[in-house]
């Protein structure tokens, strides 16, 4: 009789130590780890062989110590995780067996995965059948997943945008500040977006319709080179840098702005930088700084899905991909996000489709 698999060892990655500073691969060990099956069919659990994960800098402030957003957001997609610990993510997969009800071998599934081969699910946990909608999977980890909604909500929810306004974008050629731009201007808002290159800068302007970008690296003052591409000023900044770019976004606002807050890598590694806009232009301006988090927008999930579909059918948007292959990559990729490695959504892919 041919034997019964009962169960299957597992590598993942995880971390040596808390971090402080800069990531690095060797902050990294890829360890093993051996899972039952039996246990999980007599359980409600699901063990999902692992496709697509997602790679993202706030994940750093999880790898810390202590840090604020630990405890701040009540959402369990900030909780700080410890050194040895399974490290969790967004991500594609399928099911190798379940014991719950709601999902059956060989399901494709979308959600709460790990930076392993493989993950187990617990019941009540953040995961879902996917239906691909004629796309490749790891477009449900970049642009129809979190990324492109938290471009979504932070842009229509947040930023409130009106036909014709100027729109400043930081980091505007990675994960979500790409999708941003893209969405910007298919509203009908003058988009501009600043990035770390010069490959970058083009991307932008050549294959996304940013009607101008520029390098930041190439600018030594910040506040002049906002106010070089926007002369009359900037109506809306979607900001996912802080430091010195806010500052500089800010002293360049026009009346009554909107500032939407998605990210502060440019702070994440830096202990002693903190964004300083001036708060005499917040009050006088009446500015309005508002951070988000995609999850409290859920309920428009649905209405992202279907809106971005039909601009990617109808090539009115694109997907932007850096996928890396295999698990042993994710170390290098996840240090190379803040280098500025990726171009647009970093993802690794750990298994074939």
């Amino acid at each position: 009789m041919p034997r019964i698999l009962m169960e299957v060892i597992n590598k993942l990655v995880t971390l040596k130590a808390h971090m402080d500073g800069s990531p690095q691969e060797s902050d990294f060990v890829i360890k093993t780890e051996t899972l039952s099956l039996s246990a999980v069919l007599e359980s409600k659990d699901v063990l999902v062989k692992n496709i697509y994960v997602s790679i993202d800098p706030y994940q750093i402030n999880r790898m810390k110590s202590l840090c604020s957003s630990q405890t701040a957001s009540g959402s369990s997609y900030a909780a700080g995780i410890a050194p040895g610990q399974a490290i969790d993510t967004h991500g594609v997969g399928r099911v190798v067996v379940s014991g719950n009800p709601d999902f059956k071998k060989d399901d494709l599934v979308v959600g709460r995965i790990g930076w392993g081969e493989y993950s187990i699910v617990k019941e009540g946990a953040n995961l879902d059948k996917l239906n691909p909608l004629g796309f490749p999977y790891s477009y449900h980890v970049g642009i129809l997943g979190v990324s492109g909604f938290t471009a979504y909500a932070g842009f229509y929810e947040i930023c409130q945008p009106k036909k014709g306004e100027r729109v400043f974008v930081s980091a505007a050629a990675g994960s979500v500040g790409n999708i941003v731009g893209q969405y910007a201007k298919l509203f009908g808002c003058y988009v501009v977006g600043c990035a770390g290159s010069q490959e970058k800068v083009d991307l932008l302007k050549n294959k996304l319709g940013f009607d101008d970008a520029f390098n930041y690296k190439e600018e030594t003052d910040l506040k002049a080179a906002v106010a070089k591409y926007f002369p009359d000023g900037v109506d809306i900044y979607f900001d996912n840098v802080g430091g010195e770019m806010l500052e500089a976004a800010v002293a360049n606002m026009n009346q009554f702005g909107r500032v939407a807050v998605c990210g502060v890598i440019a702070e994440y590694t830096e202990k002693g930088k903190r964004a300083a806009p001036d708060m005499i232009d917040i009050v006088y301006k009446r500015i309005t700084i508002r951070g988000f988090l995609a999850g409290d927008y859920m309920s428009q999930f649905p209405e992202f899905i279907s809106a971005t579909s039909d601009h990617l059918k109808t090539g009115r948007m694109h997907s932007i991909e850096d996928i890396s292959q295999g698990l042993e990559s994710i170390p290098s990729a996840f240090a190379g996000l803040f280098r500025g490695d990726n171009v647009g959504k970093k993802i690794v892919q750990i298994a074939d489709e």
